[in-house]
């Protein structure tokens, strides 16, 4: 996109195309406008078109541009917050509401891949999270415990359980969640568009939203070439929001993240990592994450930003990380690589905010992209459609709060993770 390489790397290489869209020209009314095309976005038009509510998004550059299709694919339950800290921090109602949601969230996405016959690689096999050490793994034990009193369908692996199912003996531990899985994460966006349009949806790429107003009875959403009259807005653009309701942004911390991918390997590789096709990361402050796709490429990540000195850093890390972990991938290289950011909230947990007169907005996904940013955005088409209230949210309404020192926190974050990856010895 934007003749970047970098930019959605394999996943643009792979997913099938886009159904078509075009600009926004001239004048159009709905009954609800939103505003970006990510997951959040596309998940709330698709389901408010289905219920019959006029509906158009407006998308700055194409669909799934932003962290929807960059990102590694793990379809995940749950947030990175421990599940017995979420009604500490949101309280009992509201913590528990999430947790059930959240904890729902890849079979809503899995049901709407099948249902409306997504081609976006589904593998509905789980996912691992790997331990690092005696440390990684007594935070494993301690997130199964939680789950598991829950009644989730999660398990603590062994070491030699986990070496059997990752292909490496570096871990001490793994939880294995089988409520999860993996996508292309790129694919899954464009076919939630298609979906979309087909229920009755209008989808305007190359749009961006210049101007908002306050009409009074409606609000006015200006693009470059058009403008949008609508009852209800909502605001789905996270952690690449730009001119429009910039709080949003301000409220974030950019966490940036790459991806690498291989040629796709030979079977008896293939074979020997990850045999049983789970998606899996690790435990690590800079943590990294490796998965396949469906052609047998195995997609490695980590934090960081391919650009600049990072390039070469990152690039130089995945290569050792990559021969450390599976010695019988050294001398494999990588035939594609891209990142993005993540946005990043003080405390981990996403946001509920009114922004506005009618004007409703999910972010800080924290990572967490693709099953909660799907139910998110089906709770906010239920929501500016009447069909639930606010009361049954998952999240209380807050006003969205500047992060200190974001500035700081981001230039951190990227140096931190060079200096990490310059340095580590290990993997």
């Amino acid at each position: 996109m934007r003749d970047d390489p970098r930019s959605h790397g394999l996943w643009e290489l792979s997913a099938p195309p886009a159904p078509p869209t075009q600009p926004l020209e001239g004048r159009i009314a709905v009954d609800v406008a939103i505003v970006g095309g990510g997951f959040t976005g596309l998940s709330a038009a698709l389901h408010l078109a289905e219920g019959r509510t006029s509906v158009a998004i407006l998308e700055g550059v194409e669909i799934g541009f932003g962290g929807s299709g960059r990102n590694v694919g793990l379809v995940n339950a749950g947030m990175w917050v421990m599940p017995d800290d979420l009604p500490g921090e949101l309280g009992d109602r509201y913590g528990s509401a999430l947790l059930d949601l959240l904890g729902a969230a890849p079979a809503a996405v899995f049901d709407l891949v099948e249902r409306h016959g997504i081609a976006c690689e589904p593998e509905r096999r789980g996912t691992l999270h790997c331990a690092v050490g005696k440390k990684g793994l007594a935070e494993l034990q301690e997130r199964a415990r939680q789950w598991q009193a829950r009644g989730a369908p999660v398990r603590l692996l062994d070491a030699e359980e986990t070496a059997a199912k990752v292909g490496t003996r570096a871990y001490a531990g793994a939880l294995l969640d089988a409520r999860a899985g993996t996508i292309q994460p790129l694919a899954y966006a464009r076919g939630l568009a298609g979906a979309a349009i087909k229920a009755g949806a209008r989808i305007h790429t190359g749009s961006p939203v210049v101007a908002v107003i306050d009409a009074g009875t409606h609000w006015r959403l200006d693009t470059p070439h058009g403008r949008v009259e609508a009852a209800q807005v909502i605001v789905a653009t996270n952690a690449y929001t730009s001119a429009v309701w910039p709080e949003i942004r301000t409220e974030l911390v950019h966490l940036p993240y790459f991806n690498m991918a291989t040629a796709p390997l030979s079977d008896n590789l293939r074979r020997s990592i990850l045999p049983e096709r789970q998606g899996a990361w690790d435990t690590r402050e800079v943590l990294s994450s490796f998965r396949f796709d469906q052609a047998g490429r195995l997609v490695f990540g980590s934090v960081g930003a391919l650009r600049g000195t990072g390039l070469p850093i990152h690039r130089g890390w995945g290569r050792r990380a990559l021969a450390r972990l599976f010695p019988q991938l050294a001398g494999v290289s990588f035939e594609t690589e891209w990142y993005g950011e993540i946005g990043m909230t003080v405390n981990n947990l996403p946001r509920f905010h009114r922004l506005g007169r009618n004007v409703v907005s999910f972010s800080g996904y924290n990572g967490r992209g693709i099953a909660p940013g799907t139910v998110f955005g089906r709770c906010l088409a239920q929501l500016v459609a009447g069909a639930i209230g606010e009361d049954a949210l998952p999240l209380p309404v807050t006003d969205p709060v500047a992060a200190p020192r974001r500035r700081l926190k981001e230039a951190f974050y990227e140096a931190g993770a060079q200096l990490a990856h310059l340095t580590d010895a290990r993997f």
